[in-house]
């Protein structure tokens, strides 16, 4: 390691972008109100989250998603899936070289199940509650 070397950053990993998105967005939604402890019980309040801050597929106007609304739906499916790989065990799979690297995380749970929850997070802002996400979570076991 040359003299130089420590002066580069690291781009963070998409690993360890999620553990930091679901750190932040647990202690945004406690202190908005809802109960974010990562219990499976706590997707319902991920569904009143969106029931409450989005309609017709849009985010309200004045809502908390009507700013930053990649970065939430990200951190949202971050904690979507650390919630599933908690309760039902597995490990996070990312690639670090995929353009779409943070639409494309997905769990391998340990029931052999393969999940993407941003992907599902995404599809629960769209469409609505057809897309639940305590439904996708309890289906998952």
């Amino acid at each position: 390691m040359g003299i130089f070397d420590i002066f580069k950053k690291k781009k963070p990993s998409l690993k360890s972008d999620i553990v930091r998105a679901y750190e932040w967005i647990s202690t945004a939604l406690k202190s908005s109100g809802y109960n974010a402890d990562f219990s499976i019980e706590s997707l319902r309040e991920i569904d009143r989250f969106f029931d409450e801050h989005t309609e017709n597929g849009q985010a309200k106007v004045g809502g908390l998603l009507a700013e930053s609304l990649g970065m939430r739906l990200f951190a949202l499916g971050s904690y979507v899936g650390e919630v599933l790989r908690r309760q039902y065990g597995g490990e996070w799979k990312t690639d670090d070289n995929d353009p779409k690297g943070e639409i494309n995380i997905a769990v391998n749970l340990g029931n052999g199940t393969v999940v993407w929850p941003v992907q599902r997070v995404m599809k629960r802002f769209e469409n609505g509650s057809e897309d639940g996400i305590y439904v996708y979570g309890i289906a998952c076991k």
